[in-house]
């Protein structure tokens, strides 16, 4: 300064101030760099609790979608068109079941289809529960012809079931069960899930389930990849179902007329009610010539479709009093196939049928939907030895449906997916079963995860 030379005490303290300064940014930017950091942390956290709480939204949205869809059934099958008989299926025409949208929600009803379409593409709607074997009335034969059944599964879904401890050949009762880990009983008594055969000795997972281990009825791509993913699969382009596609234990049918009254058992009649039926239908000359050509023993008539094949009435004249009639006294008849609905792999099971005459009575039906109001049809494909076989087993009526609903909420997140089934035996329909399918994956295919994954870059 002053011009004067600066001293070294001057230099050294003006080094230490320029030092100090340095420190002093280095502390001040170390400081905003931890600023900045602690701030995108905390701005990223929020970020994962803003998409774990739209996602919660999107589940919740999910959960009433279907709640929705259970309540939107229930009105459905206690409110059928007008000239829609009791105990049918609902035409799906009548009602929406493909992304139906409930708020910000969507849901699907998946449904199946014939059996030569339902393996490649999906199909919605309400299924239902009498085209499958009951798994409470189904005799062991009828259960070994199941598709993907083993005997030792058949035999041991009797065991589980009948209430005594004595052991089927082949099958498993408490010895069996409790030498596993957890152990446990031989239950002995009816089934009341068809879940309850992943207990019963043989319930293996690629049993149950086959190829379709999400239940929804399709191919998917990771089923039709032989080994390069779960599940184990043959790749030959056909979904193997496994046997749940075929069980249930809901099926049943009220033993009265339409009209809440109940029906004529003609085994323990001695004809006097099915007389006086038939004088007030027909005329007593005509009730005569139908006594007449069914003749004595009607105790060993098995079936209302025996009584019609003994009695020579011409199709018009039984549907007139079909629903009046019955073989039994139960208050509800358990078990029935609906003819009408059921697929080859099912009908293939009941005796008189077989393959052969499974296939023939699907082809038979397609498209005929004004026949097939009972079960005097089924004369048409089946001989009299045959049909006689298979008419304590079958029905043309089914009163309790499954409708299994996927849903997601906005944008195409939260998925959920629940499986009802609803009985309209009574005076109204209730939901008797209830079971969440969410554990079992995307049911919906690539599309329509394509779509949404669409839909949720859009809302971005």
């Amino acid at each position: 300064m002053n011009g004067r030379p600066t001293t070294g005490s001057e230099q050294l303290a003006v080094r230490r101030a320029t030092d100090n300064r340095a420190t002093v940014l280095i502390i001040v930017l170390w400081i905003a760099l931890g600023l900045v950091s602690i701030a995108l942390h905390f701005g990223n956290s929020m970020m994962l609790e803003y998409r774990s709480a739209d996602n919660s939204v999107a589940g919740l949205e999910a959960a009433q979608a279907i709640e929705g869809a259970r309540r939107y059934i229930g009105f459905l099958l206690a409110n059928p068109p007008s000239g829609e008989e009791p105990g049918t299926l609902p035409d799906v025409e009548t009602y929406v079941s493909e992304e139906v949208p409930i708020g910000d929600a969507v849901f699907w009803l998946l449904g199946r289809g014939s059996e030569d379409t339902t393996y490649n593409r999906l199909v919605f709607g309400l299924t239902d529960e009498a085209s499958k074997l009951n798994l409470n009335t189904a005799t062991r034969e009828m259960l070994e012809a199941l598709p993907g059944m083993t005997a030792e599964l058949a035999a041991a879904i009797i065991d589980w079931r009948d209430a005594d401890s004595e052991l089927t050949p082949d099958g498993a009762e408490s010895q069996n069960y409790l030498l596993r880990d957890p152990k446990y009983n031989c239950k002995d008594s009816s089934f009341e899930t068809v879940e309850e055969l992943r207990l019963v000795l043989g319930g293996e997972w690629n049993v149950l389930f086959g190829e379709d281990t999400n239940l929804n009825g399709v191919l998917d791509p990771n089923e039709d990849d032989a080994d390069e993913s779960l599940p184990q699969d043959n790749r030959d382009g056909r979904l193997d179902a496994g046997v749940l596609e075929y069980l249930t234990v809901w099926s049943r049918e009220a033993n009265t007329r339409e009209d809440g009254s109940k029906r004529i058992n003609i085994k323990n009649d001695q004809e006097q009610q099915l007389n006086q039926l038939l004088q007030e239908t027909f005329g007593q000359q005509r009730a005569n010539e139908i006594l007449q050509a069914v003749g004595p023993g009607l105790a060993n008539v098995n079936s209302v479709l025996a009584f019609y094949i003994r009695s020579r009435m011409t199709v018009e004249e039984f549907a007139q009093i079909a629903d009046a009639l019955s073989v039994s006294d139960d208050e509800y008849i358990k078990g029935l196939i609906n003819v009408n609905t059921a697929g080859a792999a099912v009908l293939a099971c009941l005796p008189g049928i077989g393959e052969e005459n499974a296939s023939q009575l699907v082809a038979y039906r397609q498209g005929k939907t004004d026949e097939l109001d009972t079960v005097a049809w089924v004369t048409n494909v089946l001989d009299e030895e045959a049909a006689i076989q298979a008419g304590p087993y079958v029905t043309t009526r089914t009163y309790q449906f499954a409708a299994d609903v996927a849903a997601v909420g906005h944008e195409g997140r939260g998925f959920r997916r629940a499986l009802f089934i609803f009985d309209t035996s009574g005076d109204k329909p209730v939901t008797v079963y209830r079971r969440d399918r969410t554990r079992l994956g995307w049911p919906l295919g690539a599309e329509v995860r394509e779509q949404l994954a669409s839909t949720m870059e859009a809302g971005r």
